[in-house]
C-alpha cells in the first residue's frame, strides 16, 4: 500500500509541475482584458487600440479594449496590479505609472517594477513647444530671454498637475534658470484652446494633430521634444540642438505591462504579438499619423527604459521642488 501511495503521490507532483507550461503553451485560449486608464479617444486609448486589434490577430483571440479613467489612471492600475497573474488582464499606460507614486507616495504606495511585469513599449509621443501664432516669440531664444528678464511673467499650460505638459516644462525650466507660471486645466484640449486664444505663453503639446493648426496660422511651433528634425514641421529646431536634453527620452510613452507574476513563457508571448502587430505598413502609417514614434521592444528593454524614466521623473520634481497643488 505504502509503494502504491508513494507512487500515486509522485505521479501528482509530477502532473502539477508540468500545469504551468501546459497553460502558458495553451494561452490564450479566451478573450484578452485591456484597461486603459485613460478616457476613449484620447491617444493611449486610440493606439492601444490600434495595436490591440492587431495583437488579436497574432495571438489568435480578442484583445478586448475597456477604458477606466480617474485618479491620473491609477484605478485601471490598481486594477491590474491586483489581478490574477494570468495574461488574461492587462494595462496599456503612460508616464503617470511612475510619476504618480513619486508626487504622492501617500496615496499611490508602489513601486511600478514590483508590481506589474513590462510586456513592450509600444511608442512615445513626441512633445512640441507651441505658441500663439501671433505671439512676440518667435523662436526659443526670445521665449527664454523673456522669460529670464520677467521671473514669473510667462505661464505656461497642461492638461493638469503631474502630466506630459506640465513635467515637461518644468524640465526646461530647470535646464534653462527660468521662473515661471503653470496654469493648469482639465485635460490638454481645453488647454490647447487657451494657447490658441492667445491667453498663455506657450505650452508643451504632444505632436498629435498639431499641424492642421500650424498650416491655419493659428499656433507656432518653437522647438520639437525629438533627436532629429520632425518632418511635419520643417526648418523648426530640435531642444536638443538648442542644449536642452532628455525630452525625446522623457516624451509620454505607452506601453503594456501584465500584473506581476505572469509567467515570462506568456509574457514573451504577448511581446512577440505586440512586436509582430508594431512591424505592420499599416499600422506603422496608422501611429505616423497620430504623430508616434514607434518603439516595440523587449520587456527587459521595458524594464530597463522603466527604471530610467522614474530616475528623471524624481530628478525633474525634486529640482523643480514640485508639491501637489
Amino acid at each position: 500500500m505504502k509503494s502504491i501511495r508513494t507512487f500515486v503521490l509522485a505521479a501528482m507532483s509530477a502532473a502539477a509541475c508540468l500545469l504551468p507550461a501546459t497553460a502558458s503553451a495553451e494561452y490564450p485560449d479566451r478573450p484578452i482584458r485591456v484597461i486603459v486608464g485613460y478616457a476613449a479617444g484620447g491617444p493611449t486609448d486610440v493606439i492601444a487600440r490600434v495595436v490591440a486589434k492587431e495583437m488579436s490577430e497574432q495571438i489568435g483571440q480578442p484583445l478586448v479594449v475597456e477604458n477606466k479613467p480617474g485618479a491620473s489612471a491609477h484605478i485601471a492600475a490598481n486594477e491590474i496590479m491586483n489581478s490574477a497573474p494570468d495574461g488574461y488582464k492587462l494595462l496599456v499606460t503612460s508616464l503617470t505609472l511612475n510619476v504618480n507614486p513619486l508626487l504622492y507616495p501617500d496615496r499611490y504606495n508602489y513601486d511600478a517594477l514590483e508590481v506589474f511585469e513590462p510586456v513592450s513599449n509600444f511608442v512615445n509621443l513626441p512633445m512640441v513647444v507651441v505658441t500663439n501664432y501671433d505671439s512676440p516669440y518667435k523662436d526659443l531664444k526670445s521665449l527664454i530671454e523673456d522669460a529670464k528678464k520677467h521671473p514669473g511673467k510667462l505661464t505656461f499650460g497642461s492638461s493638469g498637475f503631474g502630466g506630459s505638459a506640465h513635467l515637461a516644462a518644468e524640465m526646461l525650466s530647470t535646464q534653462a534658470g527660468l521662473k515661471m507660471t503653470h496654469v493648469p486645466f482639465k485635460g490638454n484640449g481645453p488647454a490647447l484652446q487657451e494657447m490658441i486664444a492667445g491667453r498663455i505663453s506657450f505650452m508643451f503639446y504632444p505632436s498629435i494633430g498639431i499641424a492642421n493648426y500650424v498650416a491655419e496660422k493659428k499656433l507656432r511651433v518653437l522647438a520639437v521634444g525629438t533627436s532629429k528634425p520632425h518632418p511635419d514641421f520643417p526648418g523648426v529646431p530640435t531642444l536638443d540642438s538648442l542644449g536642452f536634453e532628455g525630452f525625446e527620452q522623457g516624451a509620454p510613452f505607452i506601453g503594456m505591462l501584465a500584473p506581476k507574476g505572469t509567467p515570462k513563457e506568456i509574457v514573451d508571448k504577448l511581446n512577440k504579438a505586440a512586436v509582430a502587430a508594431l512591424a505592420k505598413p499599416e499600422v506603422r502609417e496608422q501611429i505616423s499619423k497620430l504623430g508616434g514614434q514607434i518603439i516595440g521592444d523587449s520587456p527587459e528593454a521595458f524594464r530597463a527604459f522603466l527604471v530610467e524614466d522614474k530616475k528623471r521623473w524624481a530628478e525633474v520634481i525634486k529640482k523643480g521642488n514640485i508639491t501637489p497643488e
